[in-house]
C-alpha cells in the first residue's frame, strides 16, 4: 500500500515532535513577592498576556506552583535566570 504525501508529512512531524524534548519553567509560591510583581515579571520575561500572567499568579498562590513557560531548554534557561534575578522562585523541569 502506498502512503500519501500527507501521511508521509504527518509521520515526519510525529517523529520531529517526539525527538524535540520539551521543558517547562515552573514558578513556585513564596511569601515575599506581590501579585503585581509576579504578574509584571511573567509579562516581561515569559511574554504572557496580562490575563495569562494573572491566571498563573493565582494558580501559584493557591496550588503552590505553576508551569509558566514550555519550550526548548536553550530558550527557557535565560528566561528562568531572569525570573530568579527578579527574586522569583523558579526552575526548569
Amino acid at each position: 500500500m502506498k502512503m500519501s504525501t500527507i501521511e508521509k508529512i504527518q509521520e515526519e512531524l510525529d517523529v520531529l515532535i517526539q525527538e524535540t524534548p520539551k521543558h517547562e519553567i515552573v514558578l513556585y509560591n513564596d511569601d515575599v513577592n506581590t501579585f503585581d510583581h509576579v504578574i509584571d515579571s511573567l509579562v516581561d520575561v515569559c511574554d504572557h498576556t496580562l490575563e495569562q500572567a494573572e491566571q498563573c499568579t493565582v494558580l501559584v498562590h493557591y496550588k503552590g506552583k505553576c508551569a509558566v513557560k514550555t519550550g526548548e531548554y536553550k530558550d527557557l534557561e535565560p528566561r528562568c535566570s531572569k525570573l530568579l534575578q527578579l527574586g522569583l522562585s523558579a526552575e526548569i523541569v
